[in-house]
């Protein structure tokens, strides 16, 4: 048993024994506690948060969709300044509720919470929040609500990254034929306007063999349609031993009985490869949609931007991809205004 199993099972022994205690918390006061999830931000994000609720619900919490619960969690966006100025505006109007609710625990996660400015503000003015981790440690939810019993003090748990990857964990569908799926965690980009690779950390990719396993579970539970997510999807593969493409993840997956559709994003144009273009075209499963984001429609600003293509190869790639699939549908995005920069970007 490897490292990231032990810590899978760990977490499994840590909900075993939350079970009995949120119990009895339930028989004293009469009624089930409930928890409500609100979640900020990307895919990425409304993925973690489905496995947050997955924890929660295995712990014995019942989901409602009213903040005065006993546990809200805020799963976090921090690409957008408006983001957490949202997350400041819900903060201050929770406190009149754990004022009513001695047994209302509010936990913070997500983006937002790896920079330390932030946690060191909700330290100073949000004392009445309980929690607080990051992204790299969402598996350990059920650890930080048994820590938070066990004392009265704030609870922060953040990690600068990890190599860590565990499976096997509950999670709670928003959807019953659909659902998302990571196959990579990070980026390794470093495009100037953005704090993505400072918050998610670097890449590393789930092992092929654990995401068709998930992906054949979803399957036999009716999904017919799985989303792969990742930073930059078109990355799959290069932290592993041995090496695989992210094409050659698609043809494994394809063969998968039962699923339907596949769909996947973000794909980063730098790394969209002529194997994966002639992958998709030969599928019957991959959807004809591309998310492919250009950013900018100067060469000088994608230099500037550090984003390793001009304009001229991005039109390039676009053509080569249409005369694969003359049907294709594609996202392209253009604006970056409104992202986070970082200390010292002009």
């Amino acid at each position: 048993m490897n490292t990231n199993e032990n810590e899978a099972l760990r977490q499994k022994e840590i909900m075993e024994r939350l079970k009995v205690r949120i119990a009895d918390i339930s028989k004293e006061l009469g009624r089930p506690l409930t928890y409500c999830s609100v979640c900020f931000g990307c895919q990425m994000n409304a993925k973690d948060s489905e496995k947050l609720e997955g924890i929660l619900e295995t712990i014995g919490y019942v989901r409602t969709e009213r903040e005065d619960c006993d546990f809200l969690i805020m799963n976090t966006c921090t690409v957008r300044e408006n983001a957490n100025l949202r997350v400041y505006g819900r903060l201050g109007q929770l406190k009149k509720y754990k004022k009513k609710n001695p047994h209302m625990m509010i936990a913070l996660c997500g983006c937002m919470m790896q920079e330390s400015l932030v946690v060191e503000k909700i330290k100073q003015s949000y004392r009445h929040v309980d929690i607080i981790f990051g992204t790299h440690n969402v598996f350990k939810l059920a650890e930080l609500i048994e820590t938070k019993l066990n004392t009265n003090d704030m609870v922060i748990d953040i990690w600068d990254g990890t190599s860590e990857i565990v499976e096997d964990l509950p999670s709670e569908r928003k959807y019953d034929f659909k659902c998302g799926v990571n196959i990579m965690f990070g980026c390794n980009n470093f495009c100037t306007f953005c704090i993505v690779p400072y918050v998610r950390g670097r890449e590393r990719s789930r092992r092929p063999e654990d995401i068709i396993k998930e992906i054949e579970e979803l399957v036999a539970d009716g999904v017919v349609e799985v989303m792969l997510l990742g930073q930059n999807v078109n990355s799959y593969g290069k932290t592993l031993e041995p090496k695989i493409t992210f094409a050659e993840l698609l043809q494994q997956i394809e063969q998968i009985e039962g699923l339907k559709r596949i769909r996947f994003m973000t794909s980063h144009p730098k790394d969209l490869s002529d194997e994966l273009i002639e992958v998709m075209a030969k599928s019957k499963k991959i959807c004809r949609h591309l998310h492919l984001p250009v950013q900018s429609g100067s060469s000088k600003v994608l230099k500037d931007m550090n984003r390793h293509y001009t304009k001229e190869q991005y039109l390039a790639l676009v053509d080569k991809i249409r005369k694969a699939m003359p049907d294709i549908s594609y996202y392209c995005w253009i604006s970056y205004r409104n992202r986070r920069r970082l200390p010292g970007d002009t």
